[in-house]
């Protein structure tokens, strides 16, 4: 039996490769999010998303509660079942009148992964609607899991490192996924999708959570002589693909925060190279 969707959005998850809106906190614990993202800003003078990339998790105790949400994981498990691992979760945001957009893209270039079957939550911070530029999705685009045609068209705008950009899309058939503060939604890595510009006088700040069933492995973008890490957030693995990561235990641990830095900077490099690897 189902903890959190209804049969008809498992449907649509299989059908459609996404589904939403579902809740999973208040709109005033989202608040207390965004001070706390804001905050964390003030301090390090940059946006979260040009640090806080692949594993924002990692430092702090407060993201890994968000990525362990009880809620969440409930919805996660009614699709991809109770063993699961989360791998990575990045910020993406927008200020208020931002000309800054996502192209339309597959995440399953990225990630290198075997049976491709991340399921990404998108957990809105504040509203995130067609004016602030919201992610919108293809539906059904998903279900060959095969990558489609794109070309690498760099932009100045374009929040994806490479401009990786899906050129034949069919844009009148995008559904936005229209989000209030401490709502999420979740899609399938193969389904096409892609945001525009900010035109609101608000920011919009959203964290992507992905999480992958046990049996998954990481096939592409191996480090030579390790495992891939992945945190254990639900249930037991049986399969041994990942090594287990470690939660933060801490408010704040700033060894691991330089452990992001570096992992971002070391994306950098890859992506100028054609080699990039999100984890």
């Amino acid at each position: 039996m189902a903890k959190v969707l209804t049969p008809e959005q498992i449907e649509q998850y299989d059908r459609e490769g996404f589904v939403c809106p579902l809740r999973a906190l208040s709109e005033s614990s989202a608040g207390a999010l965004r001070n706390r993202i804001e905050a964390f800003e003030k301090a390090q003078a940059c946006e979260a998303q040009q640090t806080l990339a692949f594993k924002a998790h990692l430092p702090f105790s407060w993201l890994s509660d968000v990525i362990t949400n009880p809620i969440i994981l409930d919805a996660v498990e009614d699709i991809l079942g109770p063993n699961l691992l989360c791998w990575g979760s990045s910020f993406f945001q927008k200020n208020a009148n931002d000309p800054r957009f996502v192209s339309w893209h597959q995440d399953t270039y990225y990630y290198g992964l075997e049976p491709p079957e991340t399921l990404t939550v998108w957990l809105s911070i504040t509203h995130s609607n067609s004016e602030s530029g919201c992610v919108r999705v293809v539906p059904g685009s998903h279900r060959n899991r095969k990558v489609l045609a794109f070309d690498n068209i760099e932009h100045k705008d374009n929040l994806l490192a490479r401009g990786q950009t899906i050129v034949d899309v069919d844009e009148d058939a995008a559904i936005p996924m229209v989000l209030r503060p401490g709502e999420f939604s979740m899609h399938h890595e193969a389904v096409v999708h892609g945001s525009s510009p900010n035109k609101s006088n608000d920011r919009r700040i959203g964290l992507s959570i992905h999480y992958i069933p046990t049996n998954v492995r990481r096939v592409k973008y191996n480090q030579p002589n390790s495992m891939p890490k992945a945190a254990l957030v639900r249930g037991k693995d049986e399969y041994g693909h990942w090594e287990h990561e470690r939660l933060a235990v801490a408010d704040f641990e700033p060894k691991r925060l330089e452990e992001l830095i570096a992992l971002r900077r070391e994306f950098l490099s890859r992506s100028r190279k054609g080699t990039e690897t999100p984890a």
